[in-house]
């Protein structure tokens, strides 16, 4: 049987030779001429990544109904979750983006006021005017007039029960 001091140097020695082991593959990593390169891309994927699953506050050129259906989509995605999760401000912001640039508000509303509990689904309407302002604002600072939508305009507080 070992002896606790041929053990306790036999536990050092193998200890050395792994600190050993990952300072020579991480000098070898960093002195890679493409090591910068990889790690700003990673790191500007990783940004957009993140942007992409937050919504970015980035709302899709309105003329370009593909977009639109995706962030759509996106935002009603995003939205449930945090909701599930306890987000319920972010929850709500996301879906309010979502109703904002629905074709069809009212339908939408409709059904997410009998989904959503009422304080919730009251927060979600009393945020519509201005988020659909806001969004009026990006289409008239964008170049050119946005395509008429399809189930008409904007909304306003008294139009939902």
């Amino acid at each position: 049987m070992l002896s606790k001091s041929t053990l306790g140097i036999a536990a050092g020695i193998l200890g050395s030779l792994f600190v050993g082991y990952c300072v020579y593959f991480d000098h070898k990593r960093r002195s890679d001429p493409q090591f910068r390169q990889k790690l700003k891309q990673k790191r500007a994927k990783q940004r957009k990544e993140r942007e992409n699953n937050r919504g970015g506050g980035k709302i899709p050129d309105l003329r370009d109904y593909e977009a639109v259906q995706k962030f759509f989509i996106q935002e009603v995605q995003l939205g449930e979750e945090l909701l599930g999760t306890g987000d319920v401000d972010n929850g709500i912001e996301h879906l309010t983006n979502a109703v904002a640039v629905c074709g069809q508000p009212q339908q939408l509303l409709s059904v997410l006021q009998q989904t959503l509990p009422p304080q919730i689904f009251q927060e979600l309407v009393r945020r519509l005017p201005s988020v659909s302002q806001k969004i009026a604002n990006i289409v008239a600072s964008s170049e050119g007039p946005a395509p008429p939508r399809r189930g008409g305009g904007g909304l306003e507080e008294d139009d939902v029960e």
